[in-house]
Protein backbone atom coordinates (compact mmCIF):
# COMPACT_ATOMS: atom_id res chain seq x y z
CA UNK A 1 0.00 0.00 0.00
CA UNK A 2 3.39 2.64 0.94
CA UNK A 3 4.65 1.29 -2.59
CA UNK A 4 1.30 2.86 -4.30
CA UNK A 5 0.95 5.78 -2.56
CA UNK A 6 4.49 6.62 -2.97
CA UNK A 7 4.22 5.78 -7.06
CA UNK A 8 0.98 8.10 -7.00
CA UNK A 9 2.79 10.66 -5.21
CA UNK A 10 5.67 10.71 -7.31
CA UNK A 11 3.53 10.53 -10.53
CA UNK A 12 1.35 13.34 -9.73
CA UNK A 13 4.41 15.65 -9.01
CA UNK A 14 6.32 14.42 -11.83
CA UNK A 15 2.85 15.60 -13.77
CA UNK A 16 3.19 18.97 -12.13
CA UNK A 17 7.12 19.69 -12.19
CA UNK A 18 6.75 18.44 -16.43
CA UNK A 19 6.82 22.21 -17.82
CA UNK A 20 3.36 21.94 -20.45
CA UNK A 21 3.89 21.69 -23.87
CA UNK A 22 3.50 24.75 -26.42
CA UNK A 23 1.33 25.50 -28.03
CA UNK A 24 1.37 27.34 -31.35
CA UNK A 25 -1.14 29.97 -32.59
CA UNK A 26 -2.74 27.78 -35.07
CA UNK A 27 -4.06 25.54 -32.68
CA UNK A 28 -5.73 28.25 -30.64
CA UNK A 29 -9.04 27.90 -33.79
CA UNK A 30 -11.40 29.51 -30.39
CA UNK A 31 -9.36 32.38 -31.18
CA UNK A 32 -9.14 33.22 -34.62
CA UNK A 33 -12.34 31.02 -36.19
CA UNK A 34 -14.61 33.83 -35.59
CA UNK A 35 -12.45 36.34 -37.38
CA UNK A 36 -12.70 34.40 -40.44
CA UNK A 37 -16.32 33.18 -40.40
CA UNK A 38 -18.25 35.21 -43.50
CA UNK A 39 -14.89 36.64 -45.31
CA UNK A 40 -12.66 35.96 -48.06
CA UNK A 41 -9.15 34.35 -46.58
CA UNK A 42 -5.84 34.69 -47.75
CA UNK A 43 -3.41 32.80 -46.16
CA UNK A 44 0.69 33.63 -46.42
CA UNK A 45 2.15 30.31 -45.38
CA UNK A 46 4.91 28.03 -45.87
CA UNK A 47 5.66 23.98 -44.90
CA UNK A 48 6.12 25.17 -41.85
CA UNK A 49 2.51 26.05 -41.19
CA UNK A 50 1.37 23.32 -39.35
CA UNK A 51 0.21 21.71 -35.81
CA UNK A 52 -1.20 18.87 -34.02
CA UNK A 53 -4.77 18.75 -34.00
CA UNK A 54 -5.95 15.25 -33.69
CA UNK A 55 -9.24 14.73 -35.85
CA UNK A 56 -9.18 18.12 -37.31
CA UNK A 57 -10.51 18.02 -40.90
CA UNK A 58 -7.46 17.24 -43.12
CA UNK A 59 -5.16 15.89 -40.37
CA UNK A 60 -2.94 12.80 -41.27
CA UNK A 61 -2.74 9.56 -39.10
CA UNK A 62 -0.39 10.93 -36.55
CA UNK A 63 -2.61 14.60 -36.02
CA UNK A 64 -0.56 17.00 -37.97
CA UNK A 65 -2.28 18.83 -40.28
CA UNK A 66 -1.56 22.22 -42.32
CA UNK A 67 -3.34 25.79 -41.66
CA UNK A 68 -4.35 25.70 -45.43
CA UNK A 69 -5.81 22.00 -45.20
CA UNK A 70 -7.79 22.84 -41.45
CA UNK A 71 -9.33 26.42 -43.15
CA UNK A 72 -10.35 24.11 -46.12
CA UNK A 73 -11.28 21.56 -44.55
CA UNK A 74 -13.50 22.99 -41.70
CA UNK A 75 -15.42 25.55 -44.37
CA UNK A 76 -13.45 28.65 -44.77
CA UNK A 77 -13.17 30.65 -47.87
CA UNK A 78 -10.31 30.00 -48.85
CA UNK A 79 -9.30 32.41 -51.93
CA UNK A 80 -5.60 32.99 -52.21
CA UNK A 81 -1.98 31.44 -50.47
CA UNK A 82 0.29 33.40 -50.29
CA UNK A 83 3.96 31.80 -50.51
CA UNK A 84 7.44 33.43 -49.29
CA UNK A 85 10.93 33.01 -49.79
CA UNK A 86 11.67 29.16 -50.25
CA UNK A 87 8.33 29.03 -51.76
CA UNK A 88 4.91 27.47 -50.18
CA UNK A 89 6.07 24.00 -50.06
CA UNK A 90 10.32 25.52 -48.89
CA UNK A 91 12.15 23.79 -51.31
CA UNK A 92 13.63 26.61 -53.49
CA UNK A 93 16.61 27.80 -53.41
CA UNK A 94 17.60 31.12 -51.72
CA UNK A 95 16.39 34.22 -53.22
CA UNK A 96 15.28 31.61 -55.90
CA UNK A 97 12.12 32.85 -57.98
CA UNK A 98 9.12 30.88 -57.57
CA UNK A 99 6.43 30.75 -59.83
CA UNK A 100 3.06 31.17 -58.58
CA UNK A 101 0.82 28.12 -59.52
CA UNK A 102 -2.58 26.21 -57.87
CA UNK A 103 -2.47 23.71 -54.76
CA UNK A 104 -2.38 20.50 -55.74
CA UNK A 105 -4.59 19.44 -53.05
CA UNK A 106 -7.47 21.92 -52.55
CA UNK A 107 -7.11 23.80 -55.95
CA UNK A 108 -6.25 26.62 -54.30
CA UNK A 109 -4.22 29.66 -56.14
CA UNK A 110 -0.50 30.14 -54.83
CA UNK A 111 0.76 32.96 -55.53
CA UNK A 112 4.44 33.89 -54.95
CA UNK A 113 6.27 36.67 -53.19
CA UNK A 114 9.29 35.41 -54.33
CA UNK A 115 8.53 35.57 -58.13
CA UNK A 116 10.97 37.77 -59.64
CA UNK A 117 8.60 40.86 -61.08
CA UNK A 118 7.42 42.14 -57.31
CA UNK A 119 7.49 41.36 -53.98
CA UNK A 120 3.92 42.82 -53.01
CA UNK A 121 0.88 41.33 -54.69
CA UNK A 122 -1.36 42.99 -57.41
CA UNK A 123 -4.67 44.80 -56.60
CA UNK A 124 -6.39 42.67 -58.37
CA UNK A 125 -5.00 39.78 -56.19
CA UNK A 126 -5.63 42.29 -53.00
CA UNK A 127 -8.83 42.66 -54.02
CA UNK A 128 -9.84 39.03 -53.81
CA UNK A 129 -9.62 38.48 -49.98
CA UNK A 130 -11.28 40.46 -46.63
CA UNK A 131 -8.25 39.13 -44.06
CA UNK A 132 -4.75 37.89 -44.50
CA UNK A 133 -3.55 35.00 -41.91
CA UNK A 134 -0.38 34.96 -41.83
CA UNK A 135 1.58 31.34 -40.10
CA UNK A 136 5.07 31.22 -40.97
CA UNK A 137 7.92 29.29 -38.54
CA UNK A 138 10.87 32.13 -38.21
CA UNK A 139 13.86 31.64 -36.41
CA UNK A 140 14.60 34.92 -34.32
CA UNK A 141 17.35 37.04 -37.15
CA UNK A 142 17.12 40.17 -39.37
CA UNK A 143 18.64 38.29 -42.27
CA UNK A 144 15.91 35.60 -41.85
CA UNK A 145 12.84 36.71 -44.76
CA UNK A 146 10.29 35.28 -43.87
CA UNK A 147 9.00 38.76 -41.80
CA UNK A 148 10.26 40.98 -44.52
CA UNK A 149 6.96 39.14 -46.46
CA UNK A 150 4.59 39.76 -43.75
CA UNK A 151 5.80 43.48 -43.36
CA UNK A 152 5.27 43.88 -46.71
CA UNK A 153 2.00 42.01 -46.75
CA UNK A 154 0.76 43.79 -43.93
CA UNK A 155 1.44 47.61 -46.05
CA UNK A 156 -0.78 45.75 -48.74
CA UNK A 157 -3.14 45.47 -45.85
CA UNK A 158 -3.00 48.33 -44.70
CA UNK A 159 -3.68 50.35 -48.15
CA UNK A 160 -6.37 48.24 -48.85
CA UNK A 161 -7.81 47.99 -45.62
CA UNK A 162 -7.82 44.37 -45.15
CA UNK A 163 -7.51 42.82 -41.64
CA UNK A 164 -4.21 40.58 -40.79
CA UNK A 165 -4.57 37.80 -38.65
CA UNK A 166 -0.63 36.43 -37.26
CA UNK A 167 -1.14 33.00 -36.26
CA UNK A 168 2.15 33.34 -34.26
CA UNK A 169 5.33 30.73 -33.28
CA UNK A 170 8.03 30.39 -30.68
CA UNK A 171 11.39 32.50 -31.99
CA UNK A 172 13.98 28.77 -31.78
CA UNK A 173 16.81 31.96 -30.66
CA UNK A 174 14.44 34.48 -28.21
CA UNK A 175 16.46 33.56 -25.63
CA UNK A 176 19.32 36.16 -26.75
CA UNK A 177 19.16 39.73 -28.17
CA UNK A 178 22.30 40.75 -29.71
CA UNK A 179 24.24 42.37 -32.54
CA UNK A 180 24.57 45.21 -34.43
CA UNK A 181 21.21 47.17 -35.05
CA UNK A 182 20.63 47.72 -38.49
CA UNK A 183 22.30 51.29 -40.09
CA UNK A 184 18.84 51.86 -42.55
CA UNK A 185 21.23 52.93 -44.95
CA UNK A 186 21.95 48.92 -45.33
CA UNK A 187 18.04 48.02 -45.94
CA UNK A 188 18.10 45.33 -48.03
CA UNK A 189 16.22 42.50 -48.63
CA UNK A 190 17.72 40.90 -45.69
CA UNK A 191 17.28 43.34 -43.65
CA UNK A 192 14.34 45.50 -43.59
CA UNK A 193 14.09 47.20 -39.66
CA UNK A 194 16.36 48.39 -37.06
CA UNK A 195 16.89 45.71 -35.17
CA UNK A 196 19.90 43.64 -33.81
CA UNK A 197 20.55 40.44 -35.90
CA UNK A 198 19.23 38.44 -33.15
CA UNK A 199 15.80 40.63 -32.45
CA UNK A 200 13.74 38.91 -29.81
CA UNK A 201 10.61 39.16 -31.25
CA UNK A 202 7.87 36.35 -32.13
CA UNK A 203 6.40 37.54 -35.74
CA UNK A 204 3.95 38.42 -33.90
CA UNK A 205 5.54 40.50 -31.93
CA UNK A 206 7.73 42.34 -34.80
CA UNK A 207 4.15 42.88 -36.37
CA UNK A 208 3.36 44.96 -33.35
CA UNK A 209 6.31 46.25 -32.86
CA UNK A 210 6.72 47.40 -37.20
CA UNK A 211 3.34 48.68 -36.65
CA UNK A 212 3.92 50.55 -32.82
CA UNK A 213 7.44 52.49 -34.23
CA UNK A 214 6.07 53.16 -37.67
CA UNK A 215 8.10 50.43 -39.77
CA UNK A 216 5.58 49.23 -41.19
CA UNK A 217 1.25 51.17 -42.25
CA UNK A 218 -1.08 50.54 -39.02
CA UNK A 219 -3.67 48.20 -40.12
CA UNK A 220 -6.13 46.11 -38.85
CA UNK A 221 -3.57 44.24 -36.54
CA UNK A 222 -4.99 40.65 -34.30
CA UNK A 223 -2.30 38.37 -32.79
CA UNK A 224 -3.21 34.80 -31.96
CA UNK A 225 -0.40 34.01 -29.37
CA UNK A 226 1.35 30.82 -28.52
CA UNK A 227 0.57 29.36 -25.04
CA UNK A 228 2.82 27.75 -22.58
CA UNK A 229 5.77 29.77 -23.75
CA UNK A 230 7.79 32.14 -22.79
CA UNK A 231 11.35 33.63 -24.78
CA UNK A 232 13.30 31.12 -22.24
CA UNK A 233 11.44 28.38 -23.77
CA UNK A 234 13.63 25.49 -25.24
CA UNK A 235 11.49 25.49 -28.47
CA UNK A 236 12.57 21.93 -31.23
CA UNK A 237 11.78 22.98 -34.61
CA UNK A 238 8.89 20.55 -36.03
CA UNK A 239 9.75 20.79 -39.20
CA UNK A 240 12.73 22.51 -41.07
CA UNK A 241 12.32 25.92 -41.69
CA UNK A 242 13.85 26.54 -44.74
CA UNK A 243 15.98 23.88 -47.04
CA UNK A 244 19.75 25.07 -45.82
CA UNK A 245 18.65 24.66 -41.65
CA UNK A 246 17.39 21.12 -41.76
CA UNK A 247 18.64 20.50 -38.62
CA UNK A 248 18.18 22.38 -34.81
CA UNK A 249 21.68 22.95 -34.56
CA UNK A 250 21.71 24.46 -37.61
CA UNK A 251 19.10 26.93 -36.34
CA UNK A 252 20.77 28.02 -33.47
CA UNK A 253 24.55 28.51 -35.48
CA UNK A 254 23.01 30.40 -38.09
CA UNK A 255 23.62 33.94 -36.73
CA UNK A 256 27.17 33.39 -36.26
CA UNK A 257 28.16 31.25 -39.85
CA UNK A 258 25.79 33.27 -41.92
CA UNK A 259 27.92 36.07 -42.25
CA UNK A 260 30.29 34.15 -44.14
CA UNK A 261 27.66 34.65 -47.15
CA UNK A 262 29.11 38.05 -47.51
CA UNK A 263 33.13 36.50 -47.68
CA UNK A 264 34.99 33.88 -49.73
CA UNK A 265 34.50 31.12 -47.35
CA UNK A 266 31.80 28.47 -47.42
CA UNK A 267 29.08 27.80 -44.56
CA UNK A 268 28.46 24.35 -46.39
CA UNK A 269 25.31 24.90 -48.56
CA UNK A 270 25.77 21.76 -50.98
CA UNK A 271 27.16 19.55 -48.24
CA UNK A 272 25.04 17.05 -45.86
CA UNK A 273 25.65 19.62 -42.60
CA UNK A 274 24.99 23.65 -43.89
CA UNK A 275 25.34 26.24 -41.32
CA UNK A 276 27.24 23.38 -39.04
CA UNK A 277 30.63 23.69 -41.29
CA UNK A 278 32.80 26.42 -42.75
CA UNK A 279 35.95 26.16 -45.36
CA UNK A 280 37.77 27.44 -47.76
CA UNK A 281 40.31 25.73 -50.33
CA UNK A 282 43.23 28.04 -49.26
CA UNK A 283 42.46 27.22 -45.52
CA UNK A 284 45.83 25.88 -43.95
CA UNK A 285 46.76 23.47 -41.04
CA UNK A 286 42.92 21.82 -40.69
CA UNK A 287 41.99 18.00 -40.86
CA UNK A 288 38.51 18.70 -42.09
CA UNK A 289 37.29 18.86 -45.08
CA UNK A 290 34.40 18.58 -47.28
CA UNK A 291 33.19 19.47 -51.46
CA UNK A 292 30.22 20.97 -52.07
CA UNK A 293 28.20 19.18 -54.89
CA UNK A 294 24.39 20.52 -56.08
CA UNK A 295 21.58 19.38 -53.42
CA UNK A 296 18.17 20.24 -53.25
CA UNK A 297 17.89 23.89 -51.87
CA UNK A 298 21.69 24.50 -53.08
CA UNK A 299 21.42 23.88 -56.85
CA UNK A 300 24.71 25.63 -57.32
CA UNK A 301 26.32 26.21 -53.60
CA UNK A 302 29.64 28.49 -53.53
CA UNK A 303 32.91 26.66 -54.32
CA UNK A 304 30.84 23.53 -55.89
CA UNK A 305 33.02 20.93 -56.88
CA UNK A 306 36.24 22.41 -54.87
CA UNK A 307 37.84 20.85 -51.75
CA UNK A 308 37.51 22.79 -48.67
CA UNK A 309 39.45 22.62 -45.44
CA UNK A 310 38.09 24.20 -42.40
CA UNK A 311 35.83 23.47 -39.42
CA UNK A 312 33.06 21.01 -38.11
CA UNK A 313 30.77 22.50 -36.15
CA UNK A 314 28.29 19.24 -36.57
CA UNK A 315 29.35 17.79 -32.90
CA UNK A 316 28.45 20.24 -30.59
CA UNK A 317 26.50 19.74 -28.10
CA UNK A 318 22.85 21.60 -29.16
CA UNK A 319 23.02 23.35 -25.47
CA UNK A 320 26.38 25.07 -26.33
CA UNK A 321 25.41 25.51 -29.89
CA UNK A 322 21.98 27.30 -28.11
CA UNK A 323 24.42 30.21 -26.53
CA UNK A 324 26.43 30.48 -29.53
CA UNK A 325 24.53 33.44 -30.79
CA UNK A 326 25.58 36.00 -33.14
CA UNK A 327 29.46 35.62 -32.89
CA UNK A 328 31.98 37.02 -35.24
CA UNK A 329 35.05 34.44 -34.07
CA UNK A 330 33.95 32.32 -36.85
CA UNK A 331 34.60 34.75 -39.46
CA UNK A 332 37.70 36.25 -37.66
CA UNK A 333 39.24 32.87 -37.37
CA UNK A 334 38.61 32.67 -41.08
CA UNK A 335 39.78 35.93 -42.32
CA UNK A 336 42.80 35.52 -40.27
CA UNK A 337 43.71 32.31 -41.78
CA UNK A 338 43.06 33.12 -45.53
CA UNK A 339 45.08 36.32 -45.54
CA UNK A 340 43.61 37.93 -48.11
CA UNK A 341 42.54 41.46 -46.24
CA UNK A 342 39.80 43.40 -47.45
CA UNK A 343 39.57 40.70 -50.51
CA UNK A 344 37.93 38.14 -47.64
CA UNK A 345 34.60 40.32 -47.56
CA UNK A 346 31.58 40.76 -50.83
CA UNK A 347 29.19 43.86 -50.38
CA UNK A 348 27.02 40.86 -49.25
CA UNK A 349 28.73 41.24 -45.68
CA UNK A 350 27.72 44.98 -44.86
CA UNK A 351 24.05 44.07 -45.58
CA UNK A 352 24.71 40.97 -43.06
CA UNK A 353 25.94 42.21 -40.11
CA UNK A 354 23.90 45.64 -40.69
CA UNK A 355 26.91 48.19 -40.12
CA UNK A 356 29.55 49.60 -42.27
CA UNK A 357 32.37 49.18 -39.17
CA UNK A 358 32.29 45.56 -38.20
CA UNK A 359 34.76 44.83 -41.24
CA UNK A 360 36.84 47.83 -40.97
CA UNK A 361 37.52 46.42 -36.93
CA UNK A 362 38.28 43.44 -38.10
CA UNK A 363 40.89 44.39 -41.21
CA UNK A 364 42.21 46.49 -37.79
CA UNK A 365 42.65 43.43 -35.81
CA UNK A 366 39.94 44.08 -33.18
CA UNK A 367 38.86 40.57 -31.67
CA UNK A 368 35.39 39.48 -30.82
CA UNK A 369 35.12 41.02 -27.59
CA UNK A 370 36.49 44.41 -28.80
CA UNK A 371 33.66 44.16 -31.69
CA UNK A 372 30.63 43.33 -29.30
CA UNK A 373 31.69 46.31 -26.92
CA UNK A 374 30.89 48.44 -29.86
CA UNK A 375 27.23 47.32 -30.07
CA UNK A 376 26.58 46.86 -26.66
CA UNK A 377 25.03 50.50 -26.17
CA UNK A 378 22.46 50.65 -28.86
CA UNK A 379 21.21 46.52 -27.91
CA UNK A 380 20.33 47.94 -24.60
CA UNK A 381 18.67 50.70 -26.04
CA UNK A 382 16.52 48.42 -28.00
CA UNK A 383 15.85 46.62 -25.39
CA UNK A 384 14.11 49.18 -23.97
CA UNK A 385 12.21 49.99 -26.71
CA UNK A 386 11.08 46.41 -27.89
CA UNK A 387 9.52 46.06 -23.77
CA UNK A 388 6.16 47.38 -24.70
CA UNK A 389 5.78 45.14 -27.61
CA UNK A 390 6.38 41.54 -26.02
CA UNK A 391 3.85 39.34 -25.68
CA UNK A 392 5.63 36.56 -23.30
CA UNK A 393 8.19 36.99 -20.48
Amino acid sequence: MKRFVFILLFSLFAAFAAPAQVKVGMTDTAAYYPLLRGQRVAVLANQTSVAELPGAPGADAAGRVHLVDLLHGSGFDVAAIFSPEHGFRGTADAGEHVKSSVDARTGIPIRSLYDGNTKRPSDEAMRSFDVLVVDMQDVGLRFYTYYISMLRMMDACADFRKQVVVLDRPNPNGHIVDGPVLDMSYKSGVGAIPVPVLHGLTMGEIARMAVGEGWARKCGLTVVKCRNYTHATEYVLPVAPSPNLPTQRSVYLYAALCPFEGTVVSLGRGTSAPFEVYGHPAMIGRTFSFTPRPTAGAKHPPLEGQLCRGVDLSGMPLDEAREVGFSLKYVIDAYADLRLGDKFFTPMFEKLVGVGWVRGMILSGASDAEIRARWAGEVERYRERRAKYLLYE
